[in-house]
């Protein structure tokens, strides 16, 4: 066994979320007279957080407290419609059972607000630990949460892995010195990951497995 705890990234990681946060932000955005985005640029958005993502998502130039308006209704509409269209991706659920199965301690770590990443997480994956946005702590690429997660674990940055899909997930990795996992399954294509910090992108579930075990 190469590893004694794996951190899964969430969004595009472990499970297809971009419809559920696409369409709840779109459903925001046009309830206060804003044009909807498109899934393709919620892809792009993705992994820095709900408030750059609705800061992203609205006309450049809107102002800041307008940003924190739609953000604030934008997070209270996700958090209790989070998983209308969320699917686990294909094998993910069979890998982590693989993992449980080989002794390998396995976690969540999201940029989303804590309660929201527990409440998805447990609808799927009950008993995994998982670490979100606490209000307190940086968010990723900041290390801090992925420490959060090693010491419930009880595991080294060095005995660990990080697996994520996006540069953002690349740079968390490096920053907690640790090594990385990006799959290619996610929300960033091949060529961007592998311009942007990623050594070697896996496409499959299976080729996980294998770098992990």
């Amino acid at each position: 066994m190469k590893y004694k705890a794996v951190l899964f990234d969430l969004d595009g990681t472990l499970l297809d979320t971009l419809g559920d946060i696409g369409g709840t932000l779109n459903h925001v955005l046009q309830e206060n007279n804003y044009p909807p985005r498109t899934m393709a640029e919620y892809r792009r958005f993705v992994g820095n957080g709900a408030l750059r993502l609705t800061r992203d998502a609205l006309p450049e130039g809107t102002p800041e407290d307008e940003v924190q308006r739609v953000f604030r209704e934008y997070r209270d509409y996700y958090r209790d419609h989070p998983c209308t269209v969320t699917v686990p991706y294909e094998s993910i659920p069979g890998l982590l059972e693989k993992l449980r199965c080989s002794g390998v301690s396995v976690a969540v770590v999201s940029n989303k607000p804590e309660v929201t990443a527990k409440k998805i997480i447990g609808r799927f994956f009950p008993g995994v630990l998982t670490v979100g946005d606490d209000g307190v702590h940086p968010r990723k690429p900041a290390p801090d949460n992925v420490y959060r997660a090693l010491v419930e674990l009880g595991v080294k940055p060095e005995d660990a892995l990080y697996v994520g899909d996006t540069e953002v997930d690349a740079a968390t990795a490096k920053n907690a010195g640790m090594d990385a996992a990006i799959v290619g399954w996610g929300y960033r294509d091949r060529d961007f990951l592998l311009a942007h910090g990623a050594e070697e992108v896996l496409d499959t579930p299976d080729r996980l497995l294998e770098k992990i075990l």
